[in-house]
């Protein structure tokens, strides 16, 4: 790693964090110093966070605002996505319908959902509820999130339980993690089958309500007061703006849950007494024996030996990352939709929860991360590392990076303008077996793509060499332009269509590389 200057600013913090770095409480108003330097790093519009330790809420905060246009506090109680951290309230409900006899952690899906389909004869007899939630498929990783992401899709469950038959796996069947969106869809629909409700409102009477998290909500839709709900902001283009709140999915199992980090304090607190709630601890959520299931490595993800924490593994549970920091457990889920991002960390054998929310992508990233490192290595008793200012210099190197890339791609089709194409042996419907159809059509006088099914994803196709043109998405809330490669016949006609993401930073769900468009029309 390259050596960093300090401002003056930082060094004070530096030789703050160094004076307290031997006691381990660690008390609000550190955490309030820590957070307020953070947000002077990263364009981040508001942020909020908590923190538990030994049974006790000893922060409980809101940062910025939730709006760049109203200029409104954030505060304990306003709302954010919380995306992928929405997946542990998957693995919870299951839990609960375990202990319900309704189903088995080792039960075939098809026994549950017949239609359920996968990419051959024995995984789909063989794929159980445990693998549908904990990324073990034999996927690439976001393969099909194309279905929902951007959002303004068409698709349903059903297109998405026939879809599977489609897909090329990358590796053997639970042989590999690879990070899957799409079957916690399906397990969210299994517990609609089996609970006779939507996921939504079992995740509400059955995990929510219970808790008294009564200012969280399953989906967007169910948020009828929205005074208090973060606006979505994005960075992507230089400077922060707002951006639309992502839209429903065909469920929210895979991140539709809004939380705020008040209510959020009672789920990790309920994790931390491995499922017991209550002002006794005297209610149960689910039984410890499930609880040691989802903190139990079921997909191994590689070692990690990291000297500074003395880590040798990591893997993933039901919902949840684990890995061990110096010689502690350590639970954990981040979650990102555009212009919402979150982090959970929970040390158990520390009794210790951080949750952090944020409103903007992409700094939102940096600074949980720094902020959430800064707070645990003060609980770990170790010398300050100076995350901020470290994780501020990287994430501006990795989108200087990206950036670079772009640009040059840009600047090459700018200087293309004026070379003569052939159109007419682009144009046509095109069809992928589980995206659907595509066309590519003049638009005035540009060649344009458009998606039949996720009507975001329509924008100018621009020359950029041989038979690749480049194309820039009407859709721009995150970072999602692509190559579009046509291959042509023996006449000289397009026959087919490959995509990939132009920047490097691309989001993996944008999975353009997955699709196979084969002409159906000239």
């Amino acid at each position: 790693m390259k050596s960093f200057k300090f401002s003056i600013a930082s060094i004070m913090l530096a030789l703050f964090l160094f004076g307290t770095s031997l006691n381990a409480q660690v008390t609000s108003h550190q955490i309030d110093s820590i957070v307020n330097y953070a947000m002077t790093k990263f364009n981040v519009a508001g942020s909020a966070i908590a923190v538990v330790k030994d049974g006790k809420i000893i922060h409980n905060k809101g940062y910025g605002v939730k709006s760049i246009k109203t200029k409104q506090p954030v505060d304990q109680h306003t709302l954010f996505a919380i995306a992928s951290n929405s997946k542990a309230f998957v693995t919870a409900g299951l839990a609960i319908l375990v202990e319900e006899g309704k189903i088995d952690w080792n039960d075939k899906v098809k026994e549950h959902i017949p239609e359920f389909t996968m990419y051959n004869d024995y995984v789909e007899d063989n794929f159980n509820i445990l693998d549908l939630v904990t990324h073990r498929s034999g996927l690439p990783l976001g393969m099909g999130d194309l279905m929902f992401f951007p959002d303004g899709t068409d698709f349903t469950m059903d297109d998405l339980l026939s879809s599977f038959q489609h897909f090329k796996p990358a590796s053997d069947f639970r042989t590999k993690w690879d990070y899957d969106n799409l079957l916690y869809l399906v397990a969210g629909e299994l517990i609609a089958r089996k609970s006779g409700m939507t996921w939504e409102a079992f995740t509400k009477t059955r995990i929510l309500e219970p808790l008294g998290m009564d200012s969280s909500f399953a989906s967007l839709a169910d948020i009828k007061d929205t005074s208090n709900l973060a606006a979505s902001h994005s960075t992507e283009t230089g400077t922060i703006r707002i951006i639309p709140t992502f839209q429903e999915m065909m469920n929210g199992a895979a991140g539709g849950i809004f939380s705020n980090v008040d209510d959020l304090c009672q789920w990790m607190l309920l994790h931390l007494n491995a499922g017991k709630y209550g002002v006794n601890m005297d209610k149960e959520l689910f039984n410890s024996a499930n609880h040691n299931e989802m903190w139990k490595i079921h997909t191994v993800m590689g070692v990690n030996r990291n000297p500074r924490y003395n880590s040798h593994f990591s893997g993933y549970g039901l919902g949840w990352f684990l890995s061990d920091v110096k010689g502690n457990m350590k639970v954990e889920h981040t979650g990102g939709l555009p212009g919402m991002l979150s982090q959970t960390i929970l040390i158990p054998d520390m009794d210790l929860g951080i949750v952090i929310l944020t409103n903007t992508s992409n700094d939102g990233g940096g600074l949980f991360s720094s902020v959430s490192q800064t707070i645990l290595d003060m609980y770990f008793e170790l010398d300050d590392f100076n995350w901020i200012d470290k994780y501020s210099d990287y994430l501006k190197s990795i989108e200087s990076g990206g950036d670079a890339v772009t640009d040059k791609v840009w600047e090459k089709v700018d200087s293309l303008k004026a070379k003569p194409i052939d159109v007419k042996k682009y144009i046509g419907l095109y069809k992928d077996s589980w995206f659907g159809n595509c066309e590519v059509f003049m638009k005035g006088n540009q060649l344009w793509l458009k998606f039949y099914r996720s009507p975001k994803l329509n924008g100018p196709l621009s020359f950029y060499e041989d038979e690749t043109f480049a194309i820039k998405w009407e859709y721009q809330d995150m970072n999602a332009d692509a190559f579009v490669t046509f291959t042509l016949d023996d006449r000289g006609n397009a026959e087919s269509i490959k995509m990939k993401g132009i920047s490097p930073n691309i989001d993996f769900s944008f999975d353009f590389h997955d699709l196979d468009l084969k002409r159906e029309k000239y």
